[in-house]
């Protein structure tokens, strides 16, 4: 029987490669991330997360976002109202940055997810929302406060990690002016 870490591995290199393939992901975008390590064991969100596997899937999207230049963002769970983890040169350079929040992520208030990329990012930086590009939900972390309007599917063969469904968004301006508009 095939290790569940490796099969974790597996599953996000497969769905990161299509990601990828997918035209949807340029340098620069936010990308919010969130991740119940518990649901993709099989067990409910927030009861049993795991370190061991935030390492696996923090290292696999830090090396997506030195291949694709995106911009790193981590959901925090439900406990501290879905705040982000992120960069602080992220937070700096936005145009209008979020408010930022004075809290550190522990696994029981925060996600074993979060707390793992606050502790191994080089300057992290707690924020209250965000407006993100794209994004990635592991196990119904429910990440669509954080994305910007027009939030459109983004659709995998891949559709687990683990034993958690993953759902993918990238987004669009809105379509505005009806039938007599022009759109690109």
């Amino acid at each position: 029987m095939q290790n569940i870490h490796e099969q974790i591995r597996i599953d996000v290199d497969k769905l990161l490669k299509e990601w990828d393939e997918s035209g949807h992901v340029h340098s620069g975008d936010l990308c919010v991330i969130g991740c119940s390590t518990s649901e993709i064991i099989g067990e409910d969100i927030g009861s049993a997360g795991s370190e061991e596997l935030a390492s696996i899937l923090f290292e696999a999207f830090d090396t997506f976002r030195e291949k694709t230049g995106i911009q790193l963002i981590f959901q925090c769970c439900e406990h501290l109202n879905r705040a982000l983890v992120m960069e602080r040169d992220t937070f700096e350079t936005m145009t209008f940055p979020p408010v930022e929040v004075s809290v550190i992520p522990a696994p029981e208030a925060g996600g074993s997810m979060a707390t793992y990329a606050y502790e191994h990012m080089h300057d992290a930086v707690v924020v209250e929302t965000v407006q993100a590009d794209i994004g990635m939900d592991i196990g119904d972390t429910l990440i669509g406060m954080q994305l910007k309007r027009v939030a459109v599917p983004v659709r995998f063969t891949q559709k687990t990690i683990g034993r958690a469904r993953v759902t993918a968004a990238r987004t669009r301006p809105k379509l505005i002016g009806g039938k007599r508009a022009h759109y690109d």
